[in-house]
């Protein structure tokens, strides 16, 4: 190599070193944006699943006062 192709090369391998560095930088950021949004899809997943256990709660509850109601309406119609 001439001593002129050298610090050309050298130039160039920091640009490529460079925009590798910044690569990593960039891909470390997207990651940790990715690990935050899983995060929160998984607290969202165990709020709504709580939310979902609670209804349906609810639901059988309901259901049993209007059976009772509907039973109470039979007992008046056949007496």
């Amino acid at each position: 190599m001439t001593p002129t192709h050298q610090p050309d090369a050298l130039a160039s391998l920091e640009d490529r070193i460079q925009q590798a560095v910044q690569l990593v930088a960039k891909l470390r950021q997207e990651k940790d944006a990715a690990l935050s949004l899983a995060a929160e899809a998984r607290a969202e997943s165990g709020r709504l699943t709580d939310e979902l256990a609670a209804l349906q709660t609810e639901r059988k509850q309901v259901r049993t006062r209007i059976e009772k109601l509907l039973e109470q309406i039979d007992q008046l119609s056949t007496t």
